[in-house]
Order: C-alpha cells, then structure tokens, then sequence
C-alpha cells in the first residue's frame, strides 16, 4: 500500500454532486424565467402573485430542511439522494399540468392538451378566479419540488464528508455548490427557447426530466468509500486521515464502529449551530433573491425581456461571473496549508473577505442609468462572493461536528436560510406592487427602481452582519464531542 498511487474516484463522486446540484438550479429557475413572459399573461399574475409563490417555496423549502437533514442521516446518503431527486424531478414536471388544471376547474374543459387549457382560460370571464386557482396549483407544485430540493445539501455535504478530508471540503464543496452557477447559466440559454418554440409546459418537463436520468448514474456510481471497489487503499487511508469517521471501516478494523445519530434536540443545543443557521438566515435569501428576481428586475426597469437575446445574453454573463467561486474554495486551504491556521479559522478569514464583497451591490442602481450592464456586473460579483461564502459556511458543520450529525445540522441551516428566503421574496413582492402603483420615491429612484434599490441595499451588507454574529457566537474552532 506504500507505493500504491493515490486513486482519484472522490472526485467522480464530487462530480455527480455537481450534476445533481446544476439540475437542481435549473429546475428552481424554470418559472423565474417564464412567469413574466409566458405565465403570466396566460394567468394574469401581477408581483405579488409571484411573490407570494415564490415566499412559500422558500418556507416549504425551509421546513422541508428540517426534516430533510434527519432523513437522509437514516436513510444515509445513497437512498436519501434518490428520495430528494426522485421527488423534486416529479414536482419540476407538474408545474406543466398546472394550466390544464386550471382550465379544468375554472372552465370545465379537462382533458385538453397545452394549448386547449390556454384557450379554455382565454374564455373565461372571471380574472380573478383564473389568477387564484392558477396560484394555488403552482404553489402545490412549489411545495411538491421544495420537499424534494431540501435534500439536495444535506445529501451533498453528508458525501462530501464521506469521501473528503477536512482540508479539501470546501474545496470539494466550492466545485458542487457550482453546480448552482452552471444550473443558472443554462437556464437563461435553454428555458426561454423550449418556453418560447414549445411552450412553457415543455420547459418544466425537459428539465425535470433531467432528475431521472441522474438517478441512473448514481445507482450504480455511489457506494461508501470503505464499500467502493473504485477506490483503492490508498486513497481510502487519504479520504480517512482525520480519524473521524465513526461510521466506517478503517483499514486497520475489520468491524465498523457505529455510533448512535445525533438527534434534532441535541443539535440545538451547541451554539455551532445557531453561528450556523444565523449566517443562513442572512444569507440565502440574497442569493434567492437574485436567482428568482433578476428576469424581473431588467423587465421592469430596463424593458429587457427574458426571451429576448439581449436578456438571455446579461443573466448569462451574470451568473458566468458567479464562477469566480472557485476561489471560495481555495482560499480556506491556502490558510490552512501555507499560513498553519486550523480549518474553522481559515474558513472564517475567507469568509469575511467574501462577505465585503457585496457591498458593491450598493452601487448597482446608483450607476445603472450608465448602462444595465453596470449592475448585471456588479450583481454577478455579489453572486459570486455568495456562492463562495456559501461554500465555507457548508463546511463549518463538517469541521465541529460528527459525521452522524452533519445532514441534521445543514437542515437546520436550510431551515433558518429558508424563512429568510421566505422574507425576502414575499416583501420583495409587496415592495415592488407598492412602488409601482404609488410611484414611491427613495433617494431619488422612483417606482419598481426604488424598491430594487431598497432590497439591494439590504443584499450588500447581510453577510457582514452575519459574520460578525455568526464570530460573536463561535469565536475559535470548537469540535462536538457528542
């Protein structure tokens, strides 16, 4: 085993993650990219109608994580992934038969295809009850993709941990969570064009259907690693170097040690937690925000459509900025490695020069009357310090607790990062109605302009505030011995 070559199968394992990731993305993109040109019209949605589907995602999503963190620590990382995958690929593809759906309980006319239902609903004279029949069918579909999307991080960085030292977390992490970024530069090339030639049915079809065809893949790819043949002993005892892996086989036992899990109560208990799930809470929604917001933003303030080339070309650029993160997952192991701080230390230095980094957001709409370009930069730049820090804050529950704890520990954080989530969309929403019908000035932006000034200001300085509590509560590396 001493002159055995290190093998590298962890990372076909960080692959799949980063697969699984990038549809996940796209499947949360697909209605943000087709609301406010093809949805709505059909539905007559106003901001507010978005809002409020896009909130509820964010809490189902957000409670959801609660759950979806223990589940996949007793169903362990295998079964887990293909529960969450399974079930958000089915609520991605029943967003399609919402309009049919529509158009059966509010004009009688069921079995129509696509085209039928948009002229059953054509017809009908109630407005009112088209929108709110057409709302409640897409928030179950939301809340149908939200159960199942919980699981994508938990799953994620419980195999992470499984087949990565401490010292390469974030670096593993750093590549999946960019899964995210590619999943966000796809959608604006892909969706528009299957929405605009096929219809926006076919686009949430195609893209759930993606889920089914990674499940595949990760059937016969994933196994432990003390389990996979794939990985040799070499690179076992270099997965297994920090000694924490309760749950597994060294090379040295020939029986497994296997601890109790660590329950929900427990978790709550240890302020690495709360550091954790506060710096979620500040934090997700930003990102959210741009994700589900950014079509809308340069419709309304800049007449930019999303099916147009124009519109496609500028979320693209925003979201290939957002590659940048790679160094998210650099930077803590060049601390760690060239200037001998531990794991938590490193992260939380690379973490504080992301979190500057989003105050360029402050001048997004101060500069935007230049050109739009203007802010689609600087945002893609707070989008990528956002999945960089994204990235370390995964990795803080691996470096300060147990194995058997991590998926419960990243749904809790999912928790406390959905209801900011929550916040953040549906006031969104209600902002942008208000400043649209009273032509609200705020240092002089008038209208929707003023409301995206007000939740931009708000983005650029949520990861200071929490580093600084997220510091306060946990201010040096302290491991869970529980």
């Amino acid at each position: 085993m001493t002159n055995e070559k290190k093998g590298n199968y962890r990372w076909t394992i960080c692959a799949l993650l980063f697969f699984a990731t990038t549809i996940n993305y796209m499947d949360r993109q697909v209605l943000s990219l087709t609301w406010k040109d093809f949805i709505s019209p059909e539905f007559h949605w106003t901001n507010s109608d978005y809002g409020l589907i896009t909130a509820l995602f964010s809490i189902f999503y957000a409670v959801s994580m609660l759950f979806a963190g223990p589940f996949v620590d007793w169903m362990d990382t295998k079964k887990g992934f293909l529960w969450a995958i399974g079930i958000w690929s089915l609520g991605a593809i029943l967003h399609a038969f919402c309009g049919i759906a529509t158009s059966g309980i509010v004009a009688g006319e069921w079995f129509v295809g696509f085209e039928g239902a948009k002229h059953a609903i054509g017809q009908v004279q109630d407005v009112a009850r088209v929108i709110n029949v057409s709302v409640v069918l897409f928030i179950f579909a939301r809340f149908v993709l939200a159960v199942g999307e919980a699981g994508n991080f938990p799953a994620a960085i419980k195999a992470t941990a499984e087949y990565f030292p401490k010292k390469d977390r974030a670096l593993a992490t750093s590549i999946f969570n960019a899964g995210a970024t590619i999943g966000a530069l796809a959608a604006p090339l892909s969706i528009p064009v299957i929405a605009a030639y096929w219809g926006w049915e076919m686009s949430f079809i195609i893209i759930g259907a993606l889920g089914f065809v990674w499940m595949g893949f990760w059937v016969f790819l994933y196994k432990k690693p003390h389990k996979n043949p794939k990985v040799n002993a070499a690179e076992l005892v270099y997965i297994m170097q920090d000694g924490d892996h309760e749950e597994e086989t060294t090379p040295e036992m020939a029986v497994p040690v296997v601890k109790k899990k660590m329950s929900l109560a427990t978790c709550f208990k240890y302020k690495q937690t709360w550091a954790f799930a506060f710096g979620k809470f500040m934090t997700d929604g930003v990102w959210w925000f741009f994700l589900f917001w950014m079509p809308a933003y340069l419709s309304a303030v800049y007449d930019i459509k999303s099916s147009d080339t124009e519109g496609q070309l500028a979320i693209f650029v925003l979201y290939l900025i957002t590659l940048l993160s790679i160094i998210g997952g650099w930077l803590p192991t060049y601390f760690v490695d060239k200037k001998g701080l531990n794991p938590y230390e490193g992260r939380m230095k690379s973490m504080l020069i992301f979190a500057f980094v989003p105050l360029a957001v402050l001048f997004a709409q101060p500069l935007g009357h230049i050109s739009y370009w203007i802010p689609v930069l600087l945002i893609g730049l707070a989008g990528a310090a956002h999945q960089s820090w994204s990235a370390n804050i995964f990795s803080t529950v691996g470096d300060m607790f147990p194995r058997r704890a991590i998926a419960t520990v990243t749904g809790i954080g999912g928790l406390a990062g959905g209801v900011g989530s929550t916040f953040i969309n549906f006031f969104s929403g209600k902002l942008f109605d208000h400043a649209k019908e009273t032509q609200m000035t705020f240092l002089n932006f008038q209208g929707e302009e003023a409301g995206y000034f007000i939740v931009f200001s708000f983005c650029a300085v949520a990861y200071l505030i929490a580093w600084i509590v997220m510091k306060s509560l946990v201010p040096r590396m302290e491991l869970i011995k529980d």
